[in-house]
């Protein structure tokens, strides 16, 4: 059954983004009267991307204290700087000109931290370029990018937001590239299908606005599955090893492989790495997982109903890293590396990251003790396993022949998949 939460635990919006969510459902609606029935994945496209409503495309506050959540490169730079090490060798190991692509970059802190730590570690791409559909988003990692400037080893490298570029769509795959492509807390955001396990074969669920001329609160509706959805349901329960019971929902991502391809077409020769929340395939569809994982971020409240002020609260679902896998087999990629993020991270260098880190907050300064203070902190976020250090986990995906990578060193899931 669908887990209501109660909407009193979340903060009021301002009468200016309701009346903002209600153009929003409004269009839903439209669209739901147009075609007949309104599946959650275009709900969720539309709740996330619709042009000047959804949550990516009206200017709302994402990242950060006042926006809805926390992702490891706004912790401070600790994640940045480890990354930095896995992509300075994979850089050195291709020699010649190589390029960073960055999906999805949020404040921009990634490509800034990314950028000066490069450039301690003499290191640097041709290019980096970013892929971010949202304009309000491009916008603020332009201020970040501006805002810093660096020096590699005997000169200067000037500002960093000359150093960078924004792409609309994916690189053409005529114009191939070399280098990695960096994709953190992305797959998450991609539009997923609900389906619900029935005793008469599985259904799609929608959502429904109600018949009438003006829109009823939003609710579940339901459907026998498409073509496209009972196919990929049938492989998936081939796969798994017991059949789901009925009355199970969850959600699979049609889309994948289709984007996956439409990403990485043009990488000549590199590595594709992915971060996000997760599971192996046989974790994601576990029978006492029956309502899937569909996650909602509010203010810094995590919730379960998608229905609350839509396109004023994130909307995500965990990654099956499997299917993610079976996607890179499609588009002739090699998985080279599956690690939970502790893992990777210490494989690229965090132990001699934080001694540096804590070096430099050496003495007992009221400021080096804040700062030390706040590197605990952020190594606790991102390593312990009930914060970011096994909910996260990194796929790396290579073209080309193996590259060196010491990130999956310190312990493989490859055999989870």
């Amino acid at each position: 059954m669908h887990r209501p939460e109660p909407r009193l635990i979340l903060p009021e919006p301002p009468e200016s983004l309701k009346d903002m969510s209600r153009t929003l459902v409004h269009r839903m609606h439209d669209r739901e009267q147009a075609e007949g029935f309104l599946s959650f994945a275009d709900y969720m496209e539309m709740a996330l991307y619709e042009p000047g409503l959804g949550y990516y495309s009206a200017g709302l506050p994402k990242l950060g204290e006042h926006g809805d959540f926390i992702t490891a490169p706004e912790l401070g730079s600790v994640f940045a700087q480890c990354l930095a090490r896995q992509v300075a060798a994979v850089g050195d190991a291709l020699g010649g000109p190589w390029d960073i692509l960055e999906i999805g970059a949020g404040s921009g802190r990634l490509a800034a931290d990314l950028l000066t730590t490069l450039a301690q570690l003499g290191i640097q791409p041709e290019r980096y370029r970013i892929l971010e559909r949202s304009a309000d988003l491009r916008a603020e990692q332009a201020r970040t990018l501006e805002s810093r400037s660096v020096s590699g080893p005997g000169r200067a490298l000037g500002g960093l937001a000359e150093r960078v570029s924004w792409l609309d769509a994916p690189p053409d795959s005529s114009a191939g590239w070399r280098g990695v492509l960096i994709a953190n807390e992305v797959i998450d955001a991609l539009a997923v299908e609900r389906f619900e396990i029935a005793e008469d074969g599985p259904r799609q669920l929608g959502v429904t606005f109600g018949q009438d001329r003006e829109p009823s609160p939003p609710a579940w509706t339901d459907r026998p599955a498409p073509q496209a959805l009972a196919d990929r349901m049938q492989s998936l329960q081939e796969r798994l090893p017991r059949a789901l019971p009925n009355g199970y929902r969850s959600e699979v991502c049609l889309t994948l492989p289709a984007w996956l391809a439409s990403v990485t077409d043009g990488l000549e020769a590199g590595l594709a790495l992915f971060i996000d929340y997760g599971y192996p395939r046989a974790e994601y569809y576990q029978p006492a997982r029956r309502d899937g994982t569909l996650v909602c971020q509010m203010r810094h409240r995590a919730h379960f109903d998608p229905f609350v002020w839509p396109g004023l609260q994130d909307l995500s679902a965990f990654v099956d890293f499997t299917a993610l896998a079976e996607a890179a087999d499609q588009c002739g990629l090699e998985v080279s590396g599956y690690a939970p993020q502790s893992h990777f991270l210490i494989g690229c260098g965090l132990e001699p990251v934080l001694a540096a880190l804590m070096a430099d907050a050496a003495g007992q300064t009221p400021g080096a003790q804040r700062a030390r203070q706040a590197l605990s902190h952020e190594i606790k976020q991102l390593t312990l396993p009930g914060a970011m250090g096994e909910k996260f986990q990194v796929m790396g995906l290579t073209r080309g022949g193996p590259l060196p990578l010491a990130g999956f060193d310190a312990g493989s899931w490859l055999d989870r998949l």
